[in-house]
């Protein structure tokens, strides 16, 4: 057997298959592209679903992580360490926030964002005990968690895991109606992605964000935006919810926060919201420790600078452009998306998803399926345009064949 055959039998026979990925084993990595064990290389457009926006091996969080390796990497939060001051405060002032509550994967921050919203609820609202409603929207995707899975309408995800958790009630995509029927006095939260990722990219109407926005404030209801995968310059902006002139109440990260070398993730609110939690009450033992405070300030002090967001929105434009070229002609029936991040639906007679992601990967081009039909497109934002549109005429290739 070849290297990469060998690598996949042992996978295949020694790890759970909670995933299906595509049948090739990456040695090593660096800005937009990727090197297999055979010493094929590949273009990433994937970008481990944003939490590779600045690259492979960017060199600035790779230093600041060897930095911090020779320095201190736990001390869990029973101590204080020299890294966290500043983490909470940077994050804060990129958010326009006022607090920080660090965590390490996404869905851990979506755990504690729930969390946050029930006691906030409970003990603000005045909601009375065990009744407190968050609503979600169909499609959604925040995690894999018990609690989360509870409110997923996708049967994969769901399927088998019952009982599932109370206290959810889930609206369409979209739909600011049925969105203020579904409110009560019981409603602490509504949760959202402010552009749906896992469903395929899916971009709410114009005027949905703020309607969700005034409708919450209305009802004294917290708007909390899962920006998990959309955030931190993906979409061409810091945070998606900017392309509407949108603040929610609070802002879920993860993914791009760990710059693709550890995984950080955090909660970001004002105090009166965050300030409900006193010592014991939720924790992580290695939410913010040094290793990752020290990564996601380098990734804060690059998007402070604006490039980043730029280049997304200008290679975004050119991105969209040269899809919506391929729609209508039989082979793409939608583009949808925003910045550097799209979804494409393939004509079903072409194949399934997978089979076209399959098909790019002969073409040496990574991308990943959704749904069926649809593959998602999200390049590192540091790919150059030559490479960008190096990995579309490959895509033409495929479709056209």
């Amino acid at each position: 057997m070849s290297a990469t055959e060998t690598a996949i039998a042992s996978a295949e026979a020694h790890s759970a298959h909670n995933y299906h990925p595509l049948p090739v084993v990456v040695a090593s990595a660096e800005g937009a592209w990727m090197t297999d064990v055979e010493g094929r290389r590949y273009l990433d457009l994937l970008a481990g679903y944003s939490a590779l926006n600045f690259g492979h091996g960017n060199r600035r969080l790779i230093d600041a992580a060897k930095a911090q390796l020779e320095r201190v990497t736990l001390t869990s939060r029973a101590f204080h360490h020299d890294r966290f001051a500043d983490f909470c405060t940077r994050l804060a002032e990129l958010c326009s926030m006022e607090m920080v509550l660090p965590m390490n994967t996404g869905a851990e921050a979506v755990e504690t964002a729930v969390k946050t919203a029930r006691k906030w609820g409970y003990r603000v609202k005045g909601v009375p005990d065990g009744m407190a409603k968050i609503i979600v929207a169909s499609d959604n995707f925040h995690g894999r968690t018990t609690t989360i899975i509870s409110f997923s309408t996708d049967p994969e995800a769901r399927a088998d895991y019952g009982p599932y958790t109370p206290g959810f009630e889930i609206v369409p995509y979209g739909d600011l109606t049925a969105l203020r029927e579904a409110m009560t006095e019981n409603t602490v939260a509504v949760l959202i992605e402010p552009i749906q990722g896992e469903a395929g990219v899916l971009v709410p109407p114009a005027g949905y964000l703020p309607g969700v926005r005034e409708l919450t404030r209305e009802r004294n209801v917290l708007f909390i935006a899962d920006e998990i995968q959309s955030g931190l310059g993906r979409t061409g902006k810091t945070f998606a919810c900017e392309h509407e002139g949108v603040v929610p109440d609070m802002y879920v990260l993860g993914k791009a926060l760990g710059g693709g070398v550890v995984p950080v993730s955090a909660v970001v609110s004002s105090a009166d919201i965050l300030g409900v939690f006193k010592p014991g009450e939720h924790g992580s033992t290695f939410g913010g420790n040094p290793l990752a405070c020290a990564v996601a300030l380098e990734v804060i002090a690059m998007l402070r600078t604006g490039e980043y967001q730029e280049r997304a929105a200008e290679l975004g434009d050119h991105l969209h452009r040269e899809l919506g070229l391929l729609a209508g002609g039989g082979a793409v029936e939608a583009v949808r998306g925003r910045g550097l991040w799209a979804g494409v639906d393939i004509a079903p007679a072409l194949g399934t998803g997978r089979e076209i992601s399959e098909r790019l990967m002969e073409e040496r081009v990574l991308v990943k399926d959704t749904h069926g039909s649809t593959i998602r497109i999200a390049p590192p934002l540091v790919i150059s345009k030559e490479d960008l549109d190096w990995g579309l005429d490959r895509l033409r290739t495929v479709l056209s064949s």
